[in-house]
């Protein structure tokens, strides 16, 4: 079993990692997702999303933060032909822990990608760790899902979504998106994201 953040995942060990799926080493990835390289400062990843303000991709009068989505991995990863792939969060520790008990069971490259809010680097405040990377799954921005042999297998269904407002309104890397037209525009855009996910979960 391998543990990475989402910058040596998404970036810097993203070859190394598609030759492991490639060569079907017998191995479980579990990627640590907190969006950003927070460790050395909170710099921009590939798995960044759209309008979060890092500080390679600072709020100023011509940028409204990333202008890019988010990497794909889950997608690249069902394109290698993995039989195990799946998304969890730290805000439910049951599933995760049920994802990684079942990914031992299978033979080959596994991949695992778990969303973990960063106080500091998502500027908000501690109390509210758990709530935001609830509501990330609430919302449908991170929707929760488990694929065996390329096929849906498993989702965690929101029955009463939230807006994507009450995600994004408890953190500061945020808070530029609520001050212009333009900003509006980019919540617009990321809650349409949402409801495309939520389509795929509640299956």
């Amino acid at each position: 079993m391998v543990f990475g953040g989402d910058g040596s995942t998404f970036d810097i060990g993203f070859g190394l990692l598609a030759g492991m799926f490639e060569r079907g080493e017998d191995i479980t990835y579990v990627c640590f997702d907190n969006e950003g390289y927070q460790n050395t400062g909170g710099q921009y990843s590939g798995s960044s999303p759209i309008g979060a303000e890092t500080a390679t991709t600072p709020v100023g009068k011509d940028s409204l933060g990333v202008n890019f989505g988010k990497k794909d991995m889950i997608g690249f990863a069902l394109s290698q032909g993995l039989k195990y792939v799946a998304t969890a969060s730290a805000a439910y520790p049951k599933d995760l822990v049920a994802k990684i008990e079942k990914s031992k069971t299978i033979r080959g490259p596994k991949y695992i990608q778990v969303l973990v809010p960063c106080v500091p680097g998502w500027g908000i405040d501690t109390k509210d760790t758990i709530k935001v990377a609830q509501l990330a799954v609430q919302s449908g921005f991170y929707p929760l899902k488990e694929y065996i042999n390329g096929k849906i297998t498993k989702t965690m269904k929101v029955p009463k979504p939230v807006k994507i407002e009450e995600y994004l309104k408890l953190q500061g890397r945020y808070k530029h998106l609520f001050k212009s037209t333009e900003g509006k525009k980019i919540i617009d855009k990321m809650q349409k994201i949402c409801d495309e996910n939520l389509k795929s979960t509640n299956i």
